[in-house]
């Protein structure tokens, strides 16, 4: 569906921080560095870059986006809610836990990374 995802951040260190660690607790790696700077996570056949604005404008995150990570079962989300947390990401909304809804069961665990970004660990039931 898509070829990439890619974030902006205003502190690369620590958003590194917060990514290794919550691509980690899903099985994935810490970044790659590119020759610009930006992280690159490469991770069952999908990429997730983080980069500092390229226009020179502050980072801001998407009020009303999502950004979806799939978990494998529940520990692992709960696995990448609590990596995130622990490296400077804040939970938000319901605790991780499963919905029901429009026929679907899913668990989900919500993060605001340190720059804003709203993301979501998900698995189906």
């Amino acid at each position: 569906m898509f070829s990439h995802v890619m974030v902006g951040t205003n502190d690369l260190a620590k958003a590194k921080t917060f990514y290794d660690a919550v691509f980690q607790a899903i099985g994935g790696k810490e970044a790659i560095t590119d020759p610009k700077g930006r992280l690159i996570y490469l991770h069952n056949g999908g990429t997730f870059l983080v980069t500092p604005p390229i226009d020179g404008q502050p980072a801001t995150h998407a009020n009303g986006g999502t950004i979806g990570f799939a978990a494998k079962d529940p520990a692992e989300a709960d696995a990448w809610h609590a990596a995130g947390a622990a490296a400077g990401g804040t939970p938000i909304e319901d605790p991780p836990g499963w919905r029901e809804g429009g026929g679907m069961k899913l668990y989900l665990a919500y993060l605001r990374d340190p720059d804003g970004n709203k993301l979501c660990a998900m698995c189906r039931g």
